[in-house]
């Protein structure tokens, strides 16, 4: 319990200090067992202390903490019962990938490593936050992919560990930042979808694994 509750620390400084959340902006969770823990609402995450992430059972939702968790709850919890195979799920509101989806388009592959790790990107359109409505959104989605993007609102990633979800939010700001900053200078040139397949074919686990090493 100790390591994940420490895992969650820090992440949730370096959600903050790399600018992917503002605020109390933002919710990660990691499973421990048959529980999950959660960011406590309404707290700064870089402010959290090891005592208040708060202990929630994933299969009945029943939180066995006094403090009050993540108003994201219902997606967090929708992304553990649908993925057996993850151990974390991160939400941040990354601005170059808001930005981007806000304007009705998808974020291209520009470099890489985009589609080598990430095997494909899910879009949804605004729903309010926090509701039944986003999180059986997100369920029904969530076993496709491990990025969700949320048009005005922010993104959603989950991983076999937290440095994976956050090397998926990274990766997944970086590529629509590098879209924005191209799309200022001229026409971007994309990569094509058969150049996208080669990487993906070329990136094995074990490639995928030594980037998340180097990350």
């Amino acid at each position: 319990m100790l390591k994940v509750k420490q895992q969650l620390g820090e992440y949730a400084k370096k959600l903050v200090h790399s600018g992917l959340v503002v605020g109390a902006g933002g919710n990660l969770s990691m499973r421990d067992g048959e529980y999950m823990y959660i960011s406590p609402s309404g707290f700064d995450l870089q402010e959290i202390e090891e005592e208040q992430w708060v202990k929630v059972h994933i299969e009945t939702g029943e939180v066995l903490t006094d403090l009050k968790p993540s108003s994201e709850l219902l997606m967090h919890l929708e992304c553990f019962r649908r993925r057996s195979d993850i151990d974390s799920v991160l939400h941040a509101h990354p601005s170059y990938s808001v930005a981007v989806s806000s304007a009705d388009k998808d974020i291209p592959s520009m470099f890489p490593d985009f589609p080598a790790m990430i095997r494909n990107v899910k879009y949804l359109d605004y729903m309010i936050p926090t509701t039944h409505v986003l999180a059986d959104a997100v369920g029904e989605v969530i076993e496709e992919t491990d990025v969700v993007v949320m048009r005005n609102h922010g993104v959603l990633t989950v991983g076999k560990s937290m440095k994976e979800a956050y090397f998926f939010m990274q990766l997944t700001e970086e590529a629509a930042k590098v879209y924005t900053l191209s799309s200022m200078v001229g026409s971007p040139k994309l990569l094509t979808e058969k150049e996208c397949q080669d990487l993906r074919n070329l990136s094995s686990e074990k490639y995928r694994a030594k980037l998340l090493e180097d990350a």
